[in-house]
C-alpha cells in the first residue's frame, strides 16, 4: 500500500512548491509525488496519466484540493470511480479521506458538485465584471495590455529591417513570435 501525491497548477507562471510541501508534510515521499503545470480542463495530463497507471488496489492518492484532479463533476467521477472501484483511496487534504463506501461516494459527489458550482460562480462574476467595465470605462480593453514599445523593442524592429527573422531572434534571444508581434505593433502605430 503506497501513498502517492499529485500536485497541479494550471499555468506555467504558477508555483507547485506549496502543494508539494503540503503533500510532504502529510507523509508522502517526494519520490511518490507526481506534479505538473497543466490545465485542469484537459483530461489527458501526462503526469496524472503516469500516476493512474501506477496505482494499485490499496494505494492512496493525496491531493491538496479536489479541484486538482478535475474541473467538473462529470470528469472527476470518470476519473475517480474506476480507481475507487479498484480499491484506490483519495485523501483530499482540505476535506478528508474519500473511499469506496456509500458515504464516501455521497460525500465525493456532493463536494464535486459544490466545487463545480464555485468555479461556475467565479466565471459568472468575472463575466459580470467585464461587462461592468465595458459599460463604465471607455478605455476598457479585454485581454493582455498592449506591449509598450521600449527602446529594446525598437532596437529589435530596427535590426529586423536589415536582417532575417532567424538572425533577429538569435541576436536578441527572443522567439520568432515575439519578433512578429513587435514588428506588427511598431508598424501599426
Amino acid at each position: 500500500m503506497t501513498v502517492y501525491g499529485y500536485a497541479r497548477v494550471s499555468t506555467r507562471g504558477q508555483d507547485l512548491h506549496d502543494q508539494i510541501a503540503q503533500l510532504v508534510s502529510t507523509g508522502v515521499e517526494r519520490k511518490n509525488i507526481f506534479s505538473e503545470k497543466f490545465t485542469g480542463t484537459k483530461i489527458k495530463r501526462p503526469e496524472f496519466e503516469k500516476l493512474i497507471n501506477k496505482v494499485q488496489s490499496g494505494d492512496t492518492i493525496v491531493v491538496t484540493k479536489l479541484d486538482r484532479l478535475a474541473r467538473n463533476t462529470r470528469e472527476a467521477l470518470n476519473v475517480l470511480d474506476p480507481l475507487m472501484d479498484n480499491g484506490v483511496k483519495f485523501n483530499v487534504l482540505n476535506m478528508g479521506l474519500l473511499d469506496n463506501t456509500s458515504v464516501g461516494k455521497l460525500v465525493r459527489t456532493v463536494l464535486l458538485a459544490v466545487a463545480e458550482m464555485e468555479r461556475d460562480m467565479i466565471v459568472d462574476r468575472t463575466q459580470e465584471g467585464k461587462k461592468y467595465a465595458k459599460e463604465h470605462n471607455p478605455n476598457y480593453r479585454e485581454g493582455r495590455p498592449r506591449r509598450k514599445i521600449t527602446p529594446h523593442y525598437k532596437a529589435i524592429y530596427d535590426y529586423l529591417q536589415n536582417h532575417t527573422y532567424t538572425e533577429t531572434e538569435k541576436a536578441f534571444d527572443v522567439s520568432r513570435s515575439t519578433v512578429y508581434r513587435i514588428k506588427k505593433q511598431v508598424e501599426s502605430c
